[in-house]
């Protein structure tokens, strides 16, 4: 199979230094193996979904020298392929539907999960695994964990074990609002798109063994994984869009090359070139996986 690696930003707002890291850094990944590079919009929250970004995310790749193949990926117009899998996991016995509120699940639990920005939930004490409490009617659907320790090794973090059962329980595949939940539109795109490599922020190395789950369930490949370091802010939190933080679109000729030059060194990596297009294909000649930090930064 070719290699393949994809970005996959949400358009919710236009690309910052967070977001520049993991876009370079997934397309040097996918260079340095002599495969594509896909870029997909995860635009299935609707009400997030920030009109015109998805065009303004693309304009700033451009402008960055990170050009894609084939053509851009919209998860909203891949609804279909997202009930398959949903009724492959059903008559597979893997799902079961949850009547549970969030608040009613923050009073039942005993711990946090761990969080990460697009799944923060505590976790599921296994209310309605055995059926639906009487009276009450189906909100959610959840996958039914397996017992047992998912294992990886992921290509900056090292080797990874979870128990998902006990570090999130039953997780959701589809919210109680109908839209199909980010872990199981991800497994099912990559699988789509033939994706051999996710290369992403820190920030979704603990949604990986679920999407291993859900992979194995499905019976499609699982990709390589390379979980990048985040880009942190003065509060020592992930830099986003809601920092504040500069947007890229912004940027005039000579601060793009900077800023540049800065996601490329945040990854450990070296480059030279008077343009993005020398930056990048210097960085791809010298491109050493083993030179990126498992540690977060500051933005400097």
């Amino acid at each position: 199979m070719t290699p393949a690696g994809r970005f996959a930003p949400s358009p919710t707002g236009p690309l910052h230094a967070g977001s520049l890291v993991a876009a370079v850094g997934s397309w040097l990944f996918a260079r340095h193996a002599g495969g594509r590079w896909l870029v997909r919009m995860e635009d299935l929250d609707r009400p997030r979904v920030v009109p015109g970004a998805a065009a303004e995310i693309l304009r700033t790749l451009e402008r960055f020298g990170l050009l894609w193949d084939g053509e851009v990926v919209l998860q909203s117009e891949r609804t279909s392929l997202y009930e398959e899998a949903l009724g492959r996991l059903r008559r597979d016995g893997h799902l079961f539907d949850c009547a549970c509120t969030r608040a009613e699940l923050a009073r039942a639990a005993s711990a946090p999960a761990e969080e990460d920005e697009r799944d923060a939930s505590p976790v599921y004490p296994g209310t309605c695994r055995a059926g639906l409490p009487p009276g009450r009617a189906p909100r959610a659907v959840r996958f039914r964990v397996p017992p047992g320790t998912v294992a990886f090794e992921d290509l900056v973090a090292g080797r990874v074990e979870e128990e998902t059962g006990k570090a999130v329980g039953d997780f959701v595949v589809r919210r109680a609002d109908g839209v199909v939940a980010y872990q199981l539109a991800v497994v099912v795109d990559d699988a789509a798109q033939g994706v051999t490599q996710v290369v992403r922020g820190g920030d979704l190395l603990s949604s990986t063994a679920r999407q291993t789950l859900l992979q194995r369930a499905l019976d499609v490949p699982t990709p390589s994984y390379a979980h990048l370091p985040l880009v942190l802010g003065p509060d020592g939190r992930k830099l986003g869009k809601r920092d504040g933080a500069l947007p890229l679109s912004t940027l005039d000729p000579a601060r793009v090359l900077s800023a540049l030059g800065r996601a490329i060194a945040i990854l450990g990596q070296e480059a030279e070139g008077d343009s993005p297009g020398e930056l990048l294909s210097d960085a791809l000649r010298r491109f050493d996986p083993a030179r990126i930090p498992a540690r977060s930064v500051r933005a400097p």
